[in-house]
């Protein structure tokens, strides 16, 4: 009598992810999440009142939050390789729920700073996450335009943000603000929950392979060039939006919505945009970002002026974000889920670093902080060029 082995059931194939209802949720999050980063621009001064304390110090409830953002980047990426997608997802946002509760509690500035880089934390499992459930859930052909609306929300988020804050400040202070998202953090998790896919059992597959691959990652040529050039796109945008505030340039209601209708019509341009070498492309859009903050600089406009050279920073800056994770996915082969968890979190320790250098400057008044980050984004054009030959020989 002889006995045969059961065979092990060939592993089912993924279920592609509906597009439509997969962009909405995902875009939705992204704005929700990024809006904790700038909505705390609008209430720097109201805080500062309310703990007895300079507005300039309190730009550090920015950086901390970016940079516990970045840190949960790194944390939850490759963990997600072995946890499940979704599940990191949404056990990510419910927490940020309670975490931005805790904000709004928050006694005072120490206090404050701790429960910032806490929320930073916790949300930081969704951005990186959703990058690659993208990659892995979505059809081919829609990829790109899923991550640009992802990176529309996230980009979006500069305006609503603070357009939010600015109005629930008026209305019931500025602690209201992180109240109204704890709620909505917690109906985020509901809906990410109920309409992005099963995860699909990974067996075998240890978060520290993602880790070890991240230095050779950095180091790899071509994309550590790329990579040198990623904390400047966010750093600058965040840094002029934190200059306007603390220099007290007038019309800032007027100048923080007038970026909406850029950032909202570039998924509408992203298939034409998708035809041009990426290279050039996003190279071309750091140059157009540079050149509106220069001549915000160069010509010190009035408040029409300066919304339309806004307009030009925040095109700019709007094709960069999809390009630049166009370049490092594409070429980070099996390693792309931590390509992207450090595209993300670099991009977030730019943030941080942009209302300190904002605040660093304000004293020498806009004229500054507009030739500083005109700079900076010239330079990471010229970097995202020199990068060419690495990703052509990689």
């Amino acid at each position: 009598m002889t006995t045969t082995a059961p065979r092990r059931a060939a592993p089912r194939p993924a279920a592609v992810a509906p597009f439509g209802r997969t962009a909405a949720v995902l875009a939705a999050t992204a704005l929700l999440a990024t809006s904790q980063l700038y909505g705390a621009i609008p209430l720097l001064g109201a805080a500062a009142d309310d703990w007895g304390t300079r507005p300039g110090p309190l730009t550090w409830l920015v950086t901390a939050f970016g940079l516990g953002y970045a840190a949960g980047f790194l944390l939850f990426g490759p963990l997600s390789d072995r946890l499940g997608r979704r599940r990191v997802m949404v056990a990510g946002v419910a927490a940020t729920a309670v975490t931005t509760a805790l904000v709004a509690l928050a006694p005072g500035l120490a206090a404050a700073l701790v429960l910032r880089v806490l929320q930073g934390v916790t949300i930081g499992a969704f951005p990186p996450v959703a990058m690659a459930y993208v990659g892995e859930r979505v059809a081919p052909h829609r990829r790109l335009l899923t991550v640009t609306a992802m990176t529309t929300g996230f980009l979006s988020s500069a305006v609503v943000g603070q357009l939010t804050a600015q109005g629930m400040l008026a209305l019931l202070g500025w602690r209201s603000f992180f109240g109204l998202g704890a709620v909505l953090f917690a109906v985020a998790a509901l809906a990410l929950r109920a309409l992005l896919l099963p995860d699909v059992p990974r067996p075998g597959v240890s978060p520290a392979a993602a880790y070890r691959a991240m230095p050779r990652l950095l180091a790899a040529p071509g994309l550590r060039t790329l990579y040198l050039a990623v904390p400047v796109v966010l750093g600058s945008f965040v840094a002029i939006y934190t200059g306007l505030q603390l220099t007290g340039t007038d019309g800032l209601l007027g100048l923080r919505a007038s970026a909406l209708p850029v950032i909202l019509a570039i998924p509408f341009a992203t298939p034409r945009l998708a035809r041009l070498d990426p290279v050039a492309r996003t190279a071309a859009a750091l140059v157009l970002a540079a050149a509106g903050t220069a001549l915000i600089g160069l010509l010190a406009p009035g408040t029409t002026l300066l919304a339309l050279l806004l307009m030009a920073v925040t095109a700019g800056i709007g094709v960069t974000a999809p390009g630049m994770i166009d370049l490092i996915g594409s070429r980070a082969g099996a390693h792309r889920a931590p390509a992207i968890s450090l595209f993300t979190a670099l991009m977030f320790v730019g943030a941080s670093a942009g209302p300190q250098l904002a605040a660093a400057l304000a004293g020498r008044g806009l004229t500054l902080i507009a030739f500083a980050l005109a700079a900076l984004l010239a330079v990471a054009a010229g970097l995202v060029r020199a990068a060419r030959r690495g990703l052509n020989g990689a």
